[in-house]
């Protein structure tokens, strides 16, 4: 029989539950401490920029948006409307598996915008007022052909599963400026799973307490079972879980390191303080009306990324790392068919939320060090598919950052005259992620994990840090 000791011998501090755990749970803390001594040492600034980001809010378009419908506009795609690819394009093309389609017409009115007089179509009205705090990259390229690649390269830096995700590197690097709440939150616009599901927040090799945590901002419970059960108190609580934390030490003591062990004992100790710091993070009911106008909360269609996007400011000014939003969870964007009717369905859904993310964050001072990234896991073709759609174009697509350190109002890169194939100042997904890393302080090839003999890092050997990006 298991001998409890006094209520009073529950209430231990950390330090007090390591001590009386023994040698081989000492161990495994110690060895955890060191991987994060190692992370910090790699966190140094580059010797190139000095980096103002704090947090990432990555706005992730699942599905993949049509760069050449919002913010790369093509003259000439209207113009050849109907016709097949000039030559030039129908030789690389059919290298990639693709067979060419007749053009497709991108009906939009462009307008140019701000002092920078970037261009925008008519399907981002409040972006567009933005877009002189806004890079937009317009040369960005990626190896995954369908959204499983897609969506976990992006993610991950590689187009297939078991590498840890950006969100983790940025946990792993930084570390957590609120040990309250995590560092890495998810969360999606509907109930739906993204492709690929927690894989694209997962930590891979490195430990698993890095690893992101989905939040559900569109319920009156966004955080699942972290309310008290009904007729629970406070005390009950603490005395359940100081049992549990004797139940894993034990268990702990008799074993060698064991991460999925550390990361559960982590995750109780942080659900327990969360209890009492995160249902007022996630109460929106605590702001006033006008910023949830803002965020267009008081309208159907912008209410649920809106509320996301609200969750996401408050989450990184209570010191949130990384949080990453998903519009049109599922594949929404992806549009091979009635391209039309969706991509402005789902514009009306995100556009007025990030338009109000930014402007909250700059008139709050946040957004200076708070990176925003938009993009979806590629672009679409200028070719047709079943005749009013756009298939998936991996080859060239747009992305864009604001706040962060970045220098808004300026476009980086160029795809060919018909929006195919990036030509200028290209940026592949690990230029993109050593990029964000290296806003935030983090160069992607000194930081590193030792997994299994080999040195890893977030972008595996790769990938450059793009100075126009804090230059122009």
């Amino acid at each position: 029989m298991f001998n409890r000791p006094p209520h009073h011998e529950l209430l231990w501090s950390r330090r007090e539950f390591l001590r009386r755990a023994g040698g081989g749970f000492g161990a495994l803390a110690l060895g955890s401490l060191l991987h994060a001594d190692q992370a910090r040492a790699a966190t140094a600034p580059l010797a190139h920029h000095v980096a103002q980001a704090k947090s990432v809010i990555f706005l992730f378009m699942e599905g993949g948006p049509s760069h050449i419908d919002l913010l790369d506009p093509k003259p000439l795609l209207n113009e050849l409307a109907g016709k097949p690819l000039p030559d030039s394009f129908v030789e690389p093309l059919t290298a990639m598996g693709e067979k060419g389609s007749p053009l497709l017409a991108a009906p939009r009115t462009w307008k140019q915008h701000g002092e920078s007089g970037l261009w925008a179509s008519e399907w981002i009205p409040e972006i567009a007022q933005c877009l002189d705090d806004i890079a937009v990259i317009r040369s960005c390229w990626t190896d995954g052909i369908n959204h499983a690649g897609g969506v976990c390269q992006m993610n991950t830096c590689i187009n297939t599963a078991g590498r840890p995700s950006l969100g983790a590197w940025v946990n792993y690097g930084l570390g957590s400026a609120n040990e309250n709440l995590p560092s890495f939150v998810v969360l999606c616009d509907n109930n739906g799973r993204p492709v690929n599901g927690p894989r694209n927040w997962g930590s891979g090799f490195i430990p698993s307490s890095n690893q992101g945590v989905r939040i559900n901002g569109a319920r009156d419970e966004p955080i699942a079972n972290l309310n008290l059960p009904k007729g629970y108190t406070a005390e009950r609580q603490r005395e359940k879980l100081a049992l549990l934390q004797e139940f894993n030490a034990a268990h702990a003591a008799r074993t060698q390191q064991d991460d999925a062990l550390d990361a559960r004992i982590r995750s109780y100790e942080l659900a327990f303080r969360m209890q009492a710091e995160a249902p007022e993070a996630v109460d929106l009911a605590r702001e006033p009306e006008h910023i949830k106008t803002l965020y267009g909360l008081d309208h159907k269609d912008t209410e649920a990324f809106g509320r996301n996007c609200l969750l996401a400011r408050r989450l990184v000014e209570r010191g949130v790392r990384f949080v990453q939003l998903y519009s049109g969870t599922g594949s929404k964007w992806d549009s091979h068919d009635n391209i039309e009717p969706d991509h402005a369905k789902l514009c009306r859904s995100m556009d007025k939320p990030v338009a109000g993310l930014l402007r909250d964050l700059k008139q709050r001072g946040l957004l200076d060090e708070t990176l925003v990234v938009w993009g979806g896991e590629f672009g679409r073709t200028p070719m047709s598919e079943k005749g009013d759609g756009r298939d998936h174009n991996p080859t060239g697509f747009s992305m864009w950052m604001a706040g962060g350190g970045v220098k808004g109002g300026q476009a980086i890169g160029a795809t060919d005259e018909l929006g195919l194939y990036a030509t200028e100042d290209r940026m592949h997904v690990k230029d993109i992620h050593a990029s964000i890393l290296g806003l935030l302080g983090l160069d992607n090839l000194e930081l590193t994990f030792d997994h299994n003999g080999r040195l890893e890092r977030p972008t595996i050997n790769e990938g450059s840090f793009n100075r126009k990006l804090v230059t122009g």
